[in-house]
């Protein structure tokens, strides 16, 4: 039966109203739940029920707010605090995203240690900071984190500028690990008394993170902000000369498994290393009756482009630029040492049968990456039995000559 106008626009007055609260709904907020106080109390006093001042079931906070982090930090000062903090130590119930288990613990602790009225130095940051520093800690310039608020505290216990505290507590610094922060004290104190920019610090930082790394040793005594910013340029060099090594590696290894129907193989991050020549590396020592007098020469292959780099720039010659001969088997760069070993070289692959104790030459001995080099030497070369007088004419001839004979700094023999 057909239906009447009236009916038709009853219909569509319907179908109008529908699309409207539709559309209503799409765009309208949700709405949000009702404040849990009781939630913000037990995420607040969890693992520190020793250290409660009031009851939590008497508190009724009058907020407005529904944002469960800020009703949490509510909780805290009511559970915990006698005294107000600064917000850098009140941050971590706000926010911990990012944060260790471990760490989450020791910045809430400290919080309630600090807002108690407790001695902050004996509840575990004297461990790191001296007690001056600590009250340094506790009162920071406004909008600093927590570690930038521990590095602007000990900047200020060698600086009284507080334009040089500030810029070292916004510097890249603040990301090191607590555990150096021996270290990076000295690091700051140099700061302090060679003020820089945040550019420069960070890009300093790199650096010396890096020769922290690799000599624990390392120091900033008697150096100056012109020396180091020539180091680092000198060291941006090396990572870039590393860098084309590497690709040239990368390059020659791809072109032989294309060579051999192979797909190129991936190797993990951090570089590799040539095989290099089918020679072992080998240690000689002179016969000395006093043994605590012997020393040790030590010659080692060097097959990555690390060990190229290194040695050019210890020994101020250019070795670095026969990589690709090295890589492609035409070139074997061998490192003539002294007194110690350097990392390229395991001790642990040193054979536990001494070579024969009249002549005083150790037999030669594998290293961690002692692989074929196809064609490097020739075949004689990689055949035949393990050398016992050669290094001891070729150790004769370096020390010889002593009025040519130099160490350098690391142990190596300059002739």
């Amino acid at each position: 039966m057909a239906r009447s106008l009236i009916q038709r626009r009853q219909e569509a007055e319907r179908a109008r109203v529908e699309a409207y609260e539709a559309s209503l709904r799409r765009v309208s907020q949700r709405a949000r739940p009702a404040p849990s106080f009781q939630k913000a109390i037990d995420e607040a006093k969890r693992g520190f029920e020793a250290d409660i001042l009031r009851d939590a079931w008497a508190w009724r906070p009058q907020m407005k707010t529904r944002d469960a982090a800020r009703l949490r930090l509510a909780a805290a000062r009511y559970l915990f605090a006698r005294y107000t903090v600064a917000e850098h130590l009140e941050q971590i119930w706000i926010d911990c995203s990012g944060l260790e288990p471990g760490e989450i613990v020791l910045r809430k602790r400290w919080y309630i240690v600090a807002a108690a009225g407790g001695s902050l130095y004996r509840e575990g940051a004297g461990a790191w900071l001296s007690r001056k520093e600590v009250h340094a800690f506790l009162n920071p310039p406004p909008s600093l984190g927590f570690e930038a608020a521990i590095w602007q505290a000990i900047a200020r216990s060698y600086s009284n500028d507080p334009g040089i505290v500030l810029r070292i507590a916004r510097s890249r610094i603040v990301q090191t690990p607590r555990a150096e922060l021996g270290f990076w004290r000295e690091v700051a104190r140099f700061f302090c008394a060679h003020p820089a920019t945040v550019e420069e610090m960070d890009d300093l930082r790199d650096y010396l993170g890096d020769c922290h790394q690799r000599n624990p040793e390392f120091s900033l005594k008697g150096r100056t902000l012109a020396s180091l910013g020539r180091l680092m340029r000198e060291w941006h060099r090396d990572l870039e000369a590393i860098a084309r090594i590497e690709a040239a590696r990368r390059r020659a290894e791809a072109a032989h498994a294309r060579a051999h129907g192979r797909a190129p193989a991936r190797e993990a991050c951090g570089g590799g290393s040539w095989p290099g020549a089918a020679i072992k590396d080998w240690s000689w020592s002179p016969a000395t009756k006093d043994r605590s007098k012997r020393e040790e020469y030590l010659v080692i292959q060097l097959r990555s482009a690390a060990d190229l780099v290194a040695e050019t720039r210890a020994m101020h010659h250019c070795v670095a630029s026969y990589a690709a001969k090295c890589i492609a088997g035409h070139a074997s760069i061998w490192s003539l040492r002294r007194g110690q070993y350097r990392p390229a070289f395991d001790d642990r692959a040193r054979p536990s049968v001494p070579g024969d104790p009249g002549s005083g030459i150790r037999q030669p001995h594998a290293t961690v990456r002692g692989a074929k080099a196809p064609g490097a030497l020739g075949q004689g070369a990689r055949d035949r039995p393990p050398i016992t007088t050669a290094p001891r004419r070729e150790a004769r001839g370096c020390s010889g000559r002593r009025g040519s004979q130099h160490l350098s700094s690391d142990g190596r023999v300059m002739v």
